[in-house]
């Protein structure tokens, strides 16, 4: 076996990123760029559930974050839009990395070829040493210490907004996908223990998703399939969670099946006892600030701008 001890780690400061704080879009700036009849009914879905006491959840891959879209996200889960918070582990990276430096996104092309990639020092231990000391979960030992500790870009931190507004954020872990599983501090075991309370914490709130909605953006694989496996043991467990309306955006538009399991496992099989599914190709950057705006101007009323 390698002595993975010896893996040597540098700091921060040196790494050049690919995603600052200027990139991200403000909730006072998003408009309505993306008009589509569907895209209309799920909107007022979601309004009328989070405005009804049903669950809204959120779920998604790190791109969402990397397109600059956590401020909005933020924005969603404090006007109550959103209550339970979804995704990977790379999301939580750079959610992270954002909030210590205001900045992420290293070029891997360049990094890779060094054995540099991934091994900053700081992301690693921060991450690391917090999942290991945490008896409450992934997601939340993790807003929980980026609110605690003051780092100075926080506020541009889904898990620390999370955190704050007591909103559920769960972190979802395939061992040895993420750079920080790469660093000395990592702890296997502390780690799955950590993801797979999020899990169970994941699978309560799915189990209370009837007349809800929920909302994968660009998970492909891992998501959808968490998804389908607590939606399971919740009615395993006797709850129907029905009518349960979801929806899938992905990036690609020149594949009608490239993504199996979102079309699958988000927008059909679980619908298949009431409800609906919606399937979206559009970029991030215009469904989500177009989402953001629809939910404000129905909370104002039909008179809004």
């Amino acid at each position: 076996m390698l002595d993975l001890s010896k893996i040597k780690t540098y700091p921060i400061a040196q790494r050049r990123n690919l995603v600052h704080l200027d990139d991200f879009v403000r909730p006072e700036d998003t408009q309505v760029v993306w008009d589509n009849a569907d895209f209309d009914r799920l909107c007022r879905l979601v309004f009328d559930a989070a405005t009804g006491g049903r669950i809204v959840m959120l779920q998604m891959g790190a791109h969402v974050i990397k397109c600059g879209l956590g401020l909005l996200l933020n924005d969603l889960i404090r006007r109550g839009y959103v209550n339970h918070l979804a995704m990977n582990g790379a999301c939580a990276i750079h959610d992270f990395e954002f909030a210590l430096i205001g900045a992420s996104s290293e070029d891997v092309a360049d990094s890779i070829c060094d054995g540099s990639f991934g091994m900053a020092e700081e992301t690693g231990r921060f991450i690391n040493e917090t999942v290991n000391a945490s008896s409450e979960g992934f997601g939340r030992a993790l807003g929980r210490r980026i609110s605690k500790a003051g780092l100075p870009h926080r506020d541009h931190s889904v898990l620390c907004a999370a955190f704050e507004a007591d909103v559920p954020a769960t972190v979802h872990v395939a061992i040895g996908t993420d750079i920080v599983h790469q660093h000395p501090t990592f702890d296997g075991a502390r780690t799955g223990a950590a993801t797979h309370h999020d899990f169970k914490v994941y699978t309560e709130t799915v189990s209370r998703m009837s007349g809800g909605v929920l909302m994968n953006f660009g998970s492909a694989v891992i998501l959808p399939e968490v998804f389908l496996k607590s939606l399971s043991m919740a009615r395993n467990l006797g709850f129907p969670v029905s009518p349960l309306y979801t929806a899938s955006f992905d990036l690609r538009q020149d594949i009608e099946d490239y993504y199996f399991r979102p079309a699958k496992n988000i927008v059909q099989r679980p619908v298949s006892r009431g409800g609906e599914g919606f399937n979206f190709r559009v970029d991030h950057r215009e469904s989500l600030p177009s989402m953001h705006r629809k939910l404000i101007q129905l909370a104002e009323g039909p008179d809004s701008p």
